[in-house]
């Protein structure tokens, strides 16, 4: 027994001399031109790899200092950069024969640089072309070529992804921590995937699917399938978005992505936090849910918005249209279709619409509805439509003690701190240059029926020039008599937080010189102390009291 164990010994102490011995015997750097050539083949770019070092207990040789040459289209720097390249090998082949058989590829801590051209081209799009060609060509060797190489299993560990556009002095988008691993690969099959990475200013995407054969003309569209998960992705700093078109928040996306390589479609859920949706808008304090299907063509850089059921709260509008990648921006036609959605839910999110309510006052209350077309480049939409409020309140406003002068034609009505809105609404058209207000109806129980039309300024400075058919006291017969029936006219000025209302003098000067208030009191309309009260009002609105 003895005897066998030291035999036994003698030979493990054999194996393990060997086991040392053999990457000192065999000369790895040797397969380096060979392996340099066959990936260069296999990718259609030109890739160097520095010192090549064999590991016979884990069975991989190891090589740093990687590089794959960028497309010359879009520059001389390197498309990947990597510390280290590591190749699981069989060691048998690779000891009898020096065959290299490569079972495992993992590339470490690789820097890859993805560019998009002019004319939306990526610079990943002409990878793999030559090998592709390779593989649907015989050999004249006989022997078989790169491009039906098939490795079990790929990995990217520890990347970093760098996502910008060709030429531009724009500031690439950057995404850490990428780990990639691809099983069963082949150019010419399709493989499945599995992606994670750290998405700029925080945030997380998980991808998961299958794709390929590699598209032998344009890598870019090589068909995929997979489902796809994102958490808290920054809108602006993840590339989506222009920062000049306003829109930023953060966004969580639970769905499928699929293409077939020509047409692209995405379907899920997308809910948004802190959104804003203008320059001059601040981060909302509701959630926005969108249930959606969006058809993508890849030929086109267009598509379709199928379905885009927008839900904050109970609130729920529809969003549908086109859009097309023209330069480097989106442009869109669509329209959104809102009926009768709850005021309060939506109040919270005025603030990210860049719509300021006078200061101290809030919506309650009531429906609002809204048929909007959007239309223009996304840095410069213009929206235009009908918006209806209904049944609602401006709660810590009082638009009669606001009229000033005015509110003396309705009489002494008892203030109110709140100003309930029967009716309002208006053509509205909102565009980079401001907002028009047309047709503007407003119906306030308590004081009458006001109308007209005006602007708001991109800083917020109104100028509506108005006609108040008031209601109650004398305004039945003294407004009807300054301008003839049609209302008392006014201006209003300042800004949205702090709105002054102004009498139109000329206005009423125009309704006197026409006789109507004279011929009001001749008729009986108005006598005695009324018509020395109306005079009285009138008298305040031009700056002073009949004595």
């Amino acid at each position: 027994m003895k005897r066998i164990l030291k035999i036994g010994a003698i030979v493990i102490a054999i194996l393990i001399v060997i086991l040392i011995a053999l990457p000192f015997l065999i000369n790895v750097n040797s397969f380096r031109p060979k392996i340099e050539a066959s990936a260069s083949d296999a990718l259609g770019r030109k890739v160097a790899v520095g010192n090549l070092s064999l590991s016979i207990l884990t069975g991989s040789v190891t090589a740093d200092n990687i590089s794959i040459a960028e497309d010359p289209a879009f520059g001389s720097q390197p498309f990947v950069t990597a510390k280290s390249l590591n190749v699981g090998v069989e060691i048998m082949p690779l000891i009898s024969s020096k065959e290299l058989k490569v079972t495992e590829i993992t590339l470490e801590q690789p820097q890859i640089t993805l560019l998009k051209n002019a004319e939306n081209k990526w610079n990943f799009s002409s990878l793999g072309g030559s090998s592709t060609k390779a593989a649907s060509s015989p050999s004249s060797s006989g022997s078989s070529s790169s491009g039906n190489l098939s490795v079990g299993k790929l990995s990217v560990t520890d990347g970093k992804l760098i996502v910008g556009k060709a030429n531009s002095s724009a500031k690439p988008h950057v995404y850490d921590k990428v780990n990639i691993t691809v099983s069963n690969f082949s150019p010419t099959s399709q493989f499945p995937f599995h992606m994670t990475a750290n998405l700029p200013a925080g945030g997380s995407a998980d991808i998961s699917g299958q794709a390929g054969p590699i598209n032998a003309t344009d890598a870019a569209k090589t068909p995929f399938e997979a489902k796809v998960k994102v958490n808290n992705m920054d809108i602006v700093a993840s590339g989506f978005i222009d920062p000049a078109s306003g829109i930023a928040g953060l966004a969580n996306f639970d769905g499928t992505l699929t293409s077939n390589g020509a047409m692209a479609k995405a379907v899920g859920t997308f809910t948004g936090n802190k959104l804003q949706f203008s320059p001059k808008g601040s981060p909302a304090q509701r959630t926005v849910v969108v249930k959606h299907t969006v058809d993508v063509d890849l030929d086109n850089n267009s598509g379709t918005i199928a379905q885009g059921d927008v839900e904050i709260g109970k609130a729920l509008a529809h969003l549908t249209g086109t859009f097309k990648t023209e330069g480097e921006t989106q442009v869109l036609n669509m329209k959104l279709d809102a009926p009768n959605m709850p005021v309060e839910e939506l109040e919270a999110m005025l603030p990210a619409l860049g719509v300021v309510l006078p200061s101290g006052s809030q919506l309650k209350g009531g429906t609002l509805s809204a048929t909007l077309g959007i239309t223009g480049p996304i840095d410069k939409l213009v929206i235009t439509g009908p918006v209806k409020l209904s049944n609602s309140k401006l709660a810590g406003f009082d638009l009669g003690q606001k009229l000033g002068a005015l509110s003396t034609f309705a009489g002494k009505a008892a203030s109110n701190p709140d100003t309930t809105i029967e009716n309002f609404s208006t053509n509205a058209r909102v565009s980079p240059e401001g907002t028009q207000a047309n047709n503007l109806n407003l119906t306030v129980p308590a004081i009458g029926v006001i109308t007209g039309a005006g602007t708001v300024s991109p800083a917020g400075a109104l100028n509506f020039k108005m006609l108040a058919d008031l209601k109650g006291g004398v305004a039945g017969g003294l407004g009807q008599a300054i301008s003839g029936g049609k209302g008392i006219p006014f201006s209003i000025a300042g800004t949205t937080a702090k709105p002054e209302f102004v009498p139109d003098i000329k206005g009423l000067a125009g309704g006197l010189a026409g006789g109507a208030l004279q011929g009001a009191m001749g008729s009986g309309k108005l006598g005695g102390t009324k018509a020395n009260d109306a005079v009285n009002a009138l008298g305040g609105l031009l700056g002073k009291k009949k004595k």
